[in-house]
């Protein structure tokens, strides 16, 4: 699985750890994020990361900035992005299993790194049930036209 992970200038510290854990279990993964003291703008960054999962370049995507709601409401006006903010174990996990989501978004000032590693690995660990679901998600690709 390819990741494309982005952040803004609120992620760069919480965007090292999950890429340290991500090099541990072997993940590939494109960081598209800024560095420490680089300053841009959370839309410029979702549109960028959301724009190569979308073309299925990249399977999915991680977006990172102070809550993870303006990375969620920019990712989700591309068409064929499905981004779920997520603070919990739960949601990150059904938001995989029952919308198909293809991008997590996390704000670096709502978690702490051990938590947001977790929701990272449940999020991309979990498969699409399918099924009476995808009906639903069906539905929201309507929306889009």
């Amino acid at each position: 699985m390819k990741i494309a992970i982005g952040c803004d200038h609120a992620g760069p510290e919480l965007k090292a750890e999950i890429l340290a854990h991500l090099d541990e279990k072997g993940a590939e993964y494109t960081d598209f994020g800024i560095q420490a003291g680089e300053k841009v703008d959370y839309p410029d960054k979702a549109k960028e990361v959301c724009e190569k999962v979308a073309s299925g370049e990249y399977e999915m995507g991680i977006l990172i900035c102070g809550t993870g709601i303006g990375m969620s409401m920019s990712a989700n006006k591309i068409k064929g992005i499905r981004a779920a903010c997520c603070s919990d174990y739960f949601s990150a996990k059904y938001t995989r299993a029952h919308n198909d989501a293809n991008v997590l978004c996390i704000g670096a000032r709502v978690l702490g790194a051990g938590l947001a590693i977790e929701l990272v690995d449940v999020f991309l660990e979990t498969e699409f049930e399918g099924g009476r679901h995808q009906r639903r998600v069906d539905k929201i690709s309507e929306l889009e036209k």
